[in-house]
C-alpha cells in the first residue's frame, strides 16, 4: 500500500529537544559543597574566548570605529581647549580693557570658546547617533548567532546546558554587552584622551608646577591597577551566581505544575533565597571595591590640586607664572581626575561585559556533536529501509546502552519495541533519527549512512514523535504546520481528518486560529498528543518514530488515534516505542530488548503463540491489567 498522498517539503532541522536536567541543589539547603561546585562547573566548561569573539564583532565595523575615534578626538580636542582659552581670556582679555579698554580680544576668545563649546557638543551628538547604530547592529548580530548556533547543537550540549543558562546567555549576558557598548568605549577612549591630553597640556603651560601635578601618577597607577585586579575577579564571580538565580528561578517556573503538586514551594524558595544571597554577597564585594576605589581617586585629586593651588600661588605671588595659568591648571586638574572616575565605571562594564563574552564564546566554540558531513550524499524519495550494522553507544564511558546492535527493518515495515525502562529503546530511536551519532558501527537509510547525509535531508525523510508533544506560542494550525510551513489549510484540515482531530480543534473558540498557550496548556494531553501526530502526519516522512506517543492518551482517546495509525503508518517504515500493548497489536514485527540488545524478534501474533518468553510475559501482564 503507497502512503498518503500528502507531499514531503524541506523543514526545520529538529523540532526543539533540550531538557533540563535534574533539578540543581544548592548548598545550605540540600547540596554539599561538591555538587555546587559541579554544577559551577558546567558554567566554566563552557567559558572562554571572549577576545576572539570581540574581535569578530568588531572586524565589520572598522572603519566606522576609526571614524567614531576621530569624532571622540575632535569632542575632546574641543573640551580640552575650554580651560587654555580661560588662561588667554584672563592673561590677554583682561588687560586690554584695563589699559585701554579694548574689550575685541576678550570678545575673540569668547567667542573662539562658544565654537569650541558648540564642536564639541555637535561631536558628542554624532558620536551618539553612530555609535548608537552600532551597537544595536552588534547585539543583533550576537543575538541572531547564539539563537541559530543553540538550535544546531546537539541534544548532548542542551542535557548538560539547562534552559535557565540558555536564557542567561541571551538576556543577561547581551544585556551586560549591551551597557559596555553603551558607555565602555566612550569613557575608555575620553578617558585616554584627557589623561594624555592634559598631562601635555600642563607640562606646555608651565614645566615645574606641571611635574608637581603629575607626581600623583604613580599613586593613581597602583590604585587603578589593584581595582583593575580585583573587580576582575569579582565580576566573573558575580556572573556565575547570577546564572544560578536564573536557572533556579526558569526550571522552577518551567516546572511549576510539579512544584506545586508535591508541595514544594517552601523548599525551592528556600534554595533561591540561597542562591540569592550568594548573588548579593558577590555583588557586594563588587560594590566595596568601587567604595574604596573612587574616594581614593578622589583623595589623591584633592591632595593634588591642594599642592598645585599652595606652590601655584607661590609662583604667582613671585610672578613665574600668571593669574591665567594658575587658573588654566586647577581646571585641567579637575578635568584629569574626572576620567578616572570614568575608568572606574569602566571597569565595572567591561568586567561584566567580559565575563558575559566569555560565555557566548564558549557556547559559540562548541561543535555539534552530530555535525553535518563536508561532502553529502542526497537521499531523494527516501523509501525508508532502516539497518543498523554493529551500532554501539553510551552515554557513559565503558557503559554502553547499546553493546552493539544489529538490525534490518525493510522499507514499509511497522517495527515495534518493547522492552523494560532503559533496554535501549529510546536510545535506538535517537540514533535513527541522528540525536547522537554511534560510538562504533553505522546506521543506514536506504543503504546511505546517516553521516553523509545534511540535517535538513535526514529531516525530511524521519520524523519523531515523542510523548512531550510540544506545542509552540501561535495557533493550532502553525503547531500543526510546523513539519510543513507552506501547507495550506485544506491540506492541514486533511491531516488533522485522518487522526481524528478536526472534531475537536472546531469545537475550540477560534478553531484552528485558536492560540496555543503556554506550551499548549488550554489542550489536554490528548489533545496535544494528536495535534504532534497530525504535525507528524503532514510532514509525510519515510521513516516515523513514535516514541511512548501514546502515553498521554486515555482509553477513548487511544481507540480513536489506534483506527487513525494504521493511516497514518501504512506505506511507511515506522518504529513504535511502546509500554501498552495495545499499540504494539497494529505492528507488522515486534523485537524485545533487553539491556541493548534483541532478545525476541518476530510477529506479534507468533510471539504470543509460543505461550513463553517476554513478549508473551509482556502480553499475560498486560492484560491482567485490564481485567
Amino acid at each position: 500500500m503507497s502512503r498518503p498522498t500528502v507531499q514531503p517539503t524541506s523543514q526545520p532541522t529538529s523540532q526543539p529537544t533540550s531538557q533540563p536536567t535534574s533539578q540543581p541543589t544548592w548548598r545550605g539547603v540540600s547540596a554539599t559543597d561538591a555538587e555546587e561546585a559541579a554544577e559551577l562547573e558546567v558554567e566554566r566548561r563552557f567559558t572562554g574566548g571572549s577576545g576572539q569573539l570581540l574581535r569578530e564583532l568588531l572586524r565589520p565595523y572598522k572603519k566606522a570605529i576609526r571614524i567614531l575615534v576621530l569624532i571622540v578626538v575632535v569632542e575632546n580636542a574641543a573640551r580640552l581647549s575650554i580651560p587654555y582659552l580661560v588662561k588667554l581670556g584672563i592673561d590677554n582679555g583682561i588687560d586690554p580693557i584695563r589699559i585701554s579698554g579694548d574689550k575685541g580680544p576678550l570678545f575673540l576668545i569668547v567667542a573662539i570658546m562658544l565654537v569650541a563649546t558648540l564642536t564639541q557638543a555637535a561631536a558628542r551628538q554624532v558620536f551618539l547617533v553612530r555609535s548608537g547604530r552600532i551597537g544595536q547592529d552588534m547585539l543583533f548580530q550576537v543575538r541572531r548567532r547564539v539563537f541559530r548556533h543553540f538550535q544546531v547543537l546537539s541534544p548532548a550540549f542542551h542535557d548538560d546546558y539547562t534552559s535557565g543558562r540558555v536564557i542567561s546567555r541571551q538576556t543577561s549576558d547581551i544585556d551586560a554587552i549591551y551597557e559596555m557598548l553603551e558607555t565602555g568605549f566612550d569613557g575608555l577612549v575620553t578617558a585616554a584622551l584627557t589623561l594624555v591630553g592634559t598631562a601635555g597640556l600642563l607640562l606646555f603651560l608651565d614645566v615645574k608646577l606641571g611635574l608637581v601635578a603629575l607626581t600623583c601618577g604613580p599613586f593613581l597607577f597602583w590604585v587603578t591597577n589593584w581595582f583593575r585586579k580585583e573587580s576582575g575577579k569579582s565580576y566573573r564571580v558575580t556572573r556565575e551566581k547570577v546564572a544560578l538565580v536564573i536557572v533556579h528561578f526558569v526550571e522552577s517556573m518551567g516546572g511549576i505544575r510539579a512544584v506545586q503538586a508535591f508541595r514544594r514551594e517552601a523548599r525551592n524558595q528556600e534554595i533561591l533565597d540561597d542562591v540569592n544571597e550568594q548573588y548579593r554577597a558577590a555583588n557586594l564585594v563588587a560594590f566595596r571595591l568601587v567604595a574604596w576605589f573612587m574616594p581614593g581617586i578622589r583623595l589623591i585629586g584633592n591632595i593634588t590640586i591642594a599642592a598645585v593651588l599652595l606652590y601655584g600661588g607661590y609662583l604667582a605671588y613671585h610672578g613665574e607664572v600668571t593669574v591665567g595659568v594658575l587658573a588654566a591648571f586647577l581646571l585641567y586638574l579637575r578635568q584629569f581626575f574626572e576620567p578616572m572616575m570614568e575608568i572606574s565605571q569602566f571597569y565595572n562594564t567591561f568586567q561584566s561585559a567580559s565575563a558575559a563574552l566569555d560565555k557566548l564564546a564558549g557556547v559559540l566554540r562548541e561543535e555539534p556533536s552530530v555535525p553535518d558531513p563536508a561532502s553529502p550524499t542526497r537521499l531523494d524519495d527516501a523509501q525508508g529501509e532502516l539497518r543498523l550494522e554493529q551500532a554501539r553507544f553510551s552515554y557513559v564511558d565503558d557503559r554502553p546502552v547499546l553493546p552493539g546492535l544489529d538490525l534490518v527493518v525493510p522499507a514499509g515495515q511497522t517495527l515495534a519495541l518493547v522492552g523494560t525502562t532503559g533496554a535501549g529503546k529510546t536510545t535506538l530511536a535517537k540514533l535513527v533519527t541522528r540525536f547522537y551519532d554511534p560510538d562504533a558501527g553505522r546506521i543506514l537509510l536506504d543503504g546511505i549512512d546517516l553521516r553523509d547525509l545534511t540535517a535538513d535531508n535526514l529531516r525530511e525523510a524521519v520524523v519523531m514523535v515523542t510523548q512531550e508533544n510540544y506545542l509552540f506560542s501561535g495557533s493550532i494550525a502553525d503547531n500543526i504546520r510546523f513539519g510543513k510551513p507552506s501547507a495550506t489549510i485544506e491540506e492541514v484540515q486533511r491531516a488533522t481528518r485522518a487522526l481524528g482531530a478536526h472534531d475537536f480543534i472546531m469545537a475550540l473558540p477560534e478553531g484552528y486560529d485558536t492560540q496555543v498557550a503556554n506550551q499548549g496548556g488550554r489542550l489536554s494531553a490528548g489533545q496535544r498528543q494528536l495535534v504532534a501526530f497530525a504535525r507528524a502526519f503532514l510532514a509525510d516522512p519515510a521513516v516515523l518514530i513514535l516514541d511512548e506517543a501514546t502515553s498521554s492518551l486515555d482509553v477513548p482517546s487511544e481507540r480513536l488515534v489506534q483506527q487513525a495509525l494504521r493511516t497514518v503508518l501504512a506505506g511507511r517504515t515506522s518504529l513504535i516505542i511502546a509500554h501498552r500493548l495495545s499499540t504494539v497489536e497494529i505492528a507488522d514485527r515486534v523485537i524485545v530488548m533487553e539491556h541493548g540488545r534483541i532478545v525476541e524478534d518476530g510477529a506479534p501474533a507468533d510471539l504470543v503463540a509460543g505461550g513463553e518468553g517476554h513478549f508473551s510475559d509482556l502480553n499475560d501482564a498486560w492484560l491482567a491489567s485490564l481485567a
